[in-house]
């Protein structure tokens, strides 16, 4: 006998398959196999009420806060529990409920509608990145002269050694890089301003260069538009920006030239002052809401739905303890419908719980990385490639079906 713990449909499919269950049998109850907890904030007590009873009566539960029941309450929270098939007639039963339910019926199915898609396929340029089947690596490349983890390659960009700094992004695709990010000014907290025609400098003759000998595509880290539209003239094809596309500029250069962006979310308007006075009320709500709002504008703006990848932001604007519980609540960035990225490497709350320097935090760092793609991450970006790629093939190989064996 065993007890087991099913996270995912595609797993029960897996265990019904193997003990030879109809494939119609298969489909029927491949709804009722997984469990869900599905959190409401802030709705009317009349709406939790409502949602208590039916799900009640599909079999389900929902808590609400004492008070709702004793009507000394206005609003609450209210957490819904319950299998997807049941998730499904509640979210049917309430498009014909009054008090906003109706509202919430959407919200809900397409909520779930988006948690069960974790496979997707990312277009950058002529290049297509399936995601889900392995996980995905951005090779980060800085060229800055105060890059944090001491890495840069500034000191072969001021002597002009284009062919070096070649060398290095071929060995990182032979290693096993699937994008190749390119910064020209550090994003460390408390790091000095760069001007565009700094960061320009800096980024334009090496993309200039990648773009023309590297089968992997280009893609530049920076928060400035001006600096986006000559990386891309010269073959980036993803704008990697730490403001979340705050910018409406960068919004519709990313749209005008049809590119992918990653939006990710940084609290403060830099990171010179992203980690001053840092407080949250609700973390994962802010951080989750603070991301659609994102997409929203983006999409709103003309940027591709099928080309915005979102990032948490670990380390932008959030203490140790922050990342921490990001990481570990990580699949419920997936009701956004998006591809998840996660920059973990060599990041101070892995100093902070090792004791280590920034060069000494490959092991944290690896550890960090398998669990973000455990709790759902498609793309990890990092410095030491091929400890971490060593690291996610054998996760990849336990999650997937040996698919590396």
């Amino acid at each position: 006998m065993r007890i087991l713990k099913i996270n995912a449909q595609e797993e029960a499919k897996s265990l019904m398959q193997k003990i030879g269950v109809d494939p119609y049998g298969i489909k029927i109850m491949l709804p009722k196999a997984v469990s869900y907890a599905v959190l409401l904030n802030d709705i009317s007590s009349i709406s939790a009420n409502i949602l208590k009873q039916e799900m009640l009566s599909l079999g389900g539960d929902a808590a609400v806060a004492r008070g709702v029941l004793t009507g000394k309450l206005k609003r609450s929270n209210c957490l819904v529990f319950g299998t997807l098939s049941q998730l499904g007639r509640l979210a049917e039963k309430l498009k014909a409920q009054p008090f906003g339910l109706k509202v919430q019926a959407a919200l809900l199915q397409g909520s779930i509608n988006c948690y069960q898609n974790d496979r997707s396929t990312l277009k950058l340029g002529p290049f297509k990145l399936g995601l889900g089947k392995r996980t995905r690596i951005m090779a980060i490349m800085n060229l800055t002269p105060d890059s944090f983890s001491g890495d840069g390659l500034y000191r072969l960009l001021a002597k002009k050694d284009l062919p070096a700094i070649l060398g290095i992004a071929q060995k990182l695709v032979a290693e096993g890089a699937d994008i190749l990010d390119i910064g020209g000014e550090s994003t460390r907290p408390g790091a000095i301003f760069v001007s565009a025609k700094e960061e320009i400098n800096r980024v334009k003759p090496v993309i200039k260069l990648l773009a023309k000998k590297i089968k992997v595509p280009i893609s530049i880290d920076t928060y400035k538009p001006e600096v986006a539209q000559v990386a891309l003239d010269e073959g980036a094809l993803l704008v990697n920006d730490i403001s979340g596309l705050r910018c409406a500029k960068m919004r519709r250069l990313a749209s005008a030239a049809k590119v992918a962006v990653v939006i990710v979310h940084m609290r403060g308007a830099s990171p010179k002052v992203m980690q001053k006075n840092i407080h949250y009320r609700s973390l994962l709500d802010q951080v989750i809401s603070g991301l659609s709002m994102a997409v929203r504008k983006a999409e709103e703006d003309g940027v591709d739905p099928k080309k915005i990848i979102i990032d948490p932001g670990i380390g932008f604007g959030k203490l140790a303890e922050h990342n921490l519980e990001m990481l570990n609540h990580l699949d419920e960035f997936k009701i956004l419908g998006k591809p998840v990225m996660v920059g973990v490497s060599r990041k101070a709350f892995i100093r902070k719980i090792t004791g280590n320097a920034p060069a000494e935090l490959i092991s944290g760092t690896l550890a960090a990385s398998v669990l973000a793609v455990v709790k759902g991450a498609q793309i990890v970006r990092v410095h030491d490639l091929k400890a971490v790629r060593d690291g996610l093939k054998v996760a990849d190989a336990i999650m997937r079906k040996n698919q590396y064996a």
